[in-house]
């Protein structure tokens, strides 16, 4: 009889599999198990942010990698913490989120801002991926890739000016020139040939406006909707500069610019921005029965301002920005006697439209007005706030005086009135701040004179002794 062949010994599980082998899971445990592509799989019940409880899995190399994931999953669902359930995108997102959050929270210009801001770079970095895969190593990467593009380039912005260059051109060849034409311009940079890039990149102070408007819709996307556990953008620790340094004009400077243009025709605009620290949208919308010449006061609240194209008068930035501001004497004359030039130039403005073929115009001038404005074009309407920055940089120009913005005449404000001993808390009023350390922190910049006159009061630590 013939020996039997030995059997082959049978082959050994994993011990952490054996383990396992034998014992039945309890319900919601969880479970590992093996795939057919070798890798290992854990799946358990968890809990979504809209309550619905589904399962979940999680993968692995080995069964101790799949078991210490599923573990820290079922940890996270015992203590409460639950899933993101959404399958929308960001750029999906976003948009509901401008809808039914902001256009009810903020004012027409700040929904225009975020609407842009949006359109123009968060749905392009971020909108196709996925709201709930969404991770702060992204937003890092796409903010960072975002500070070293031109946007000349990525937008075609100088191409675009190529194209049309090169449809005048054609459209004017074989005519003669006209009159005092206009020369044609083409690529000023990045289409240029040989390429001349114009490295126009966003500024750090837009890095920082997207970073807080992406912030503020994840937190809506987990407190308000429940469909994030996380606001991954709070956990982001952003590389750029907090806001860029502001330089108000000194004594000197004010007067010597206010007595270079005081035969301008917006004269008082500049004094009423100086002494009293409006916003330019405050300024501009400021209208006659708000200004009271009799009391010395201004009521301060609306703002004019371009929202969608078209100028309109809203509300002003803060609750806090709506405020009653005396006028100082010294400007009264002033807003007299801009009062009497406006008279007269609606008076002549009117004068050339009496004509009888002249109705609509005349009719169109008379509404435009009796708007009441106190800072108007020739014609009575409003003034494009843009078109007061171009201004305002010509009477820089003109003056002799350091270019700043139109906006830091409000800090040059500040920085004046606590030069010459005002508190804080009066010029907190006078600019409408809610916070005084808005007021301290970002608009008070101290005069040179008062830093050295506190240092010197340690002069005493160099005396010599007597005798």
């Amino acid at each position: 009889m013939e020996p039997e062949e030995p059997k082959k010994p049978r082959k050994a599980k994993p011990k952490a599999a054996k383990s396992q082998a034998g014992r039945r899971n309890v319900n919601g445990e969880g479970n590992i198990r093996e795939r057919s592509d070798g890798r290992w799989e854990g799946r358990a019940y968890v809990i979504t942010t809209d309550g619905r409880e589904v399962r979940r899995s999680v993968y692995g190399k080995s069964w101790e990698d799949v078991h210490e994931k599923l573990t820290k999953m079922q940890a996270d669902t015992m203590s409460g913490k639950r899933v993101a359930s959404s399958s929308q995108t960001v750029g999906e997102y976003l948009e509901y989120w401008l809808h039914e959050h902001a256009r009810h929270r903020v004012r027409d210009t700040t929904y225009a801002s975020y609407r842009w801001l949006i359109e123009k770079y968060l749905v392009p970095l971020f909108g196709k991926k996925k709201l709930t895969a969404l991770r702060p190593a992204d937003i890092r990467r796409g903010f960072f890739q975002l500070k070293q593009t031109c946007q000349c380039c990525a937008k075609g912005k100088d191409q675009a000016r190529e194209d049309r260059a090169k449809k005048l051109r054609a459209a004017r060849a074989g005519k003669a020139p006209r009159k005092n034409a206009r020369p044609i311009e083409g690529a000023r940079c990045c289409a240029k040939t040989p390429r001349e890039c114009c490295r126009d990149v966003v500024s750090d102070g837009t890095i920082r406006y997207l970073h807080r408007v992406l912030r503020a819709a994840l937190q809506d996307a987990v407190t308000e909707d429940e469909i994030l556990t996380e606001n991954v953008a709070k956990k982001l620790r952003m590389d750029h500069k907090y806001r860029p340094a502001f330089k108000a004009w000194k004594a000197d400077d004010a007067t010597k610019f206010l007595g270079a243009i005081r035969d301008d025709r917006l004269y008082a605009l500049y004094a009423v921005a100086l002494s009293l620290g409006l916003r330019r949208g405050e300024a501009l919308g400021l209208r006659w029965w708000d200004v009271d010449l009799t009391n010395g006061v201004i009521q301060v609240e609306h703002g004019l301002h371009r929202v969608d194209g078209e100028l309109q008068l809203g509300q002003v930035k803060t609750d806090g920005s709506a405020r009653e501001v005396p006028v100082p004497k010294s400007l009264l004359p002033v807003l007299l006697t801009h009062w009497k030039a406006q008279e007269a130039e609606r008076a002549g403005h009117l004068a050339q439209l009496a004509g009888p073929n002249k109705k609509k115009e005349r009719a169109a001038a008379v509404e435009a007005w009796e708007k009441g404005y106190v800072f108007t074009t020739t014609l009575g309407t409003p003034i494009e706030p843009r078109n007061v920055n171009r201004h305002f940089d010509a009477l820089c120009a003109k003056s002799g005086v350091r270019r700043i913005r139109f906006h830091d005449l409000r800090h040059s404000c500040a920085s004046l009135l606590w030069s010459q001993g005002v508190p804080l808390e009066q010029i907190q009023d006078i600019l409408g701040h809610a916070d005084p350390r808005t007021t301290k922190v970002i608009y008070v910049d101290v005069a040179e004179e008062l830093q050295r006159e506190a240092v010197d009061k340690l002069g005493f630590l160099f005396e010599e002794p007597e005798g």
